[in-house]
């Protein structure tokens, strides 16, 4: 049976209040209306709900029964809206594990002073998330990729650990560690434009891969090697003087990151936490 939400409003109001006047001033109605809406009620479903005293209106061992329903209903829908409410204020962001682990995590209390009320939940996917509160941030080549969707152009450079040698190769072959991309539809990493960029010889270097720039980047900062790697991820720790390069030239790239249609993130929250990234990646 098919019954008006608004009559069961006025119902369980009315029931919960003890009052038809209460009611209506707790739903900004009228008690003329209260009053319409419950008979109706009564009505369509063929019952009393209430007796009717001058004044003072009590209910009928039906109406309780009914009472007790509609405020354990109404309770639940209110306590799932709430959940909802909440889970609208986190933002989620999904991106290279790089990225999150050097520079946006590291970034991410700096933020909450600014933003308490705001709440950011980043993970590591490869995977195009479409919801409006989800920031898919995305490592690709500009060529494939609409400009407007672009947050950083990258740059390629040697690092090593801040305790390495000047011209750590001078004495000898070093292992230099760069990244084989899980994703095959991406060219390799301008290592060959870097060397001839500074006059190297590939000699120089033994050269190892990772499937991650994390990596490589780890085994750098542990004096392992040197790590030939996109710019970006290493900038928080050439601040903090855990890594440094060596004097030689950057070799731009056609590597970026984005957000695939980034325009569709108009919501308050997902801007507020766009324009965050795009200002940390400016740095």
């Amino acid at each position: 049976m098919q019954v008006s939400l608004q009559a069961l409003k006025a119902f369980e109001a009315a029931a919960r209040l003890g009052s038809f006047k209460a009611a209506a001033d707790e739903l900004s109605l009228t008690p003329t209306a209260i009053s319409h809406h419950i008979n109706n009620l009564e009505n369509r479903l063929n019952v009393d709900l209430f007796y009717r005293q001058v004044r003072k209106i009590t209910l009928t061992p039906t109406g309780e029964y009914l009472s007790e329903a509609t405020s354990n209903g109404f309770n639940l829908i209110n306590q799932a809206l709430a959940t909802v409410q909440a889970k609208g204020t986190v933002v989620k962001i999904t991106t290279t594990s790089s990225l999150a682990a050097l520079r946006l995590i590291p970034a991410l209390q700096q933020l909450s002073k600014s933003q308490p009320n705001l709440e950011v939940d980043i993970s590591t996917s490869e995977a195009v998330d479409k919801q409006l509160h989800t920031l898919p941030i995305r490592f690709g080549q500009q060529q494939n990729i609409n400009a407007d969707d672009i947050i950083k152009t990258e740059q390629f450079n040697l690092f090593g650990s801040y305790k390495a040698a000047d011209i750590p190769w001078q004495n000898g072959s070093v292992t230099l560690y760069t990244t084989k991309w899980k994703n095959n539809a991406l060219s390799e990493p301008p290592i060959k434009q870097w060397l001839t960029q500074n006059n190297l010889d590939p000699a120089l270097f033994s050269i190892k891969t990772f499937d991650q720039e994390l990596f490589g980047i780890q085994e750098a900062m542990a004096g392992s090697g040197l790590v030939f790697c996109s710019t970006t991820p290493v900038q928080r720790l050439l601040d903090t003087e855990l890594l440094k390069n060596f004097n030689t030239h950057v070799v731009e790239s056609d590597f970026c990151y984005y957000i695939p249609n980034k325009q569709r993130f108009q919501t308050r929250n997902t801007r507020l936490v766009l324009e965050w990234v795009e200002e940390l990646l400016s740095l």
